[in-house]
């Protein structure tokens, strides 16, 4: 990928992340910032808000480190086992334990905490919906063996990268969880998606510079000559 378009995907994952935290954090959080508006405070409304878009752009860095991480967590996983059908048993185990590790250890739900087991339950619900759906759209805009690896991406990397507010337990964790998961979910996504989009145009551009580079010493080639 060429500077220019890795600047590109890397500010289009910033807005995403800032957008969908910022939104989400007026839902979950409203009444917080409800008690802004309702004492005429503008400023303070303006200053939490902006805080939440700057939340939100450091989810989306987190969430670009753990992409390109992936990346060579899967060339080296290619590798090790020889076979990429190998590779995508190991990769599908994995999920089964990551997922297993949410329910029984992560979330820490209790028969005496309906509404929190329904919270919980609902965050894994929309983990697994929006990877399935990211996958499904990756496989079939690429390549169908991908479907595997992309399911691991959103299901395992996304958990490790929502793991440290998962290990938080004090305040009001459970808010937090709820709103970070969901920037990171989008951020992956559009990266996983729009990937092969920024290396084509890349592949472009670089074609165009040596047709450029080309013409440019026919050109000098030509001006030698004349001399």
């Amino acid at each position: 990928m060429t500077i220019r378009n890795w600047v590109k995907f890397f500010f289009n994952g910033l807005l995403i992340g800032g957008f969908v935290t910022a939104v989400l954090g007026l839902i979950v959080r409203w009444e917080f910032f409800s008690e802004y508006l309702a004492a005429g405070e503008i400023g303070q409304f303006t200053l939490a808000l902006l805080w939440m878009v700057f939340l939100g752009f450091t989810m989306s860095v987190v969430a670009q480190m753990g992409f390109f991480a992936y990346l060579t967590v899967h060339q080296f996983g290619v590798n090790m086992f020889k076979s990429l059908t190998l590779w995508n048993w190991v990769q599908l185990l994995i999920i089964a334990i990551v997922l297993f590790d949410l329910i029984f250890f992560r979330f820490r739900l209790t028969s005496g905490e309906t509404g929190r087991t329904l919270l919980y339950l609902g965050l894994l619900a929309a983990l697994v919906l929006t990877a399935s759906v990211t996958a499904y759209f990756k496989a079939k805009w690429t390549k169908k063996h991908t479907l595997i690896s992309a399911l691991f991406f959103m299901i395992v990397i996304t958990t490790l990268e929502w793991l440290p507010a998962l290990m938080v337990r004090s305040g009001n964790i459970d808010t937090w969880v709820t709103i970070l998961l969901f920037p990171l979910l989008a951020v992956n996504a559009y990266q996983l998606l729009a990937l092969p989009k920024y290396n084509t145009m890349s592949d472009k551009d670089k074609a165009r510079l040596d047709e450029r580079k080309k013409a440019r010493r026919k050109a000098d080639k030509n001006t030698a000559s004349a001399k």
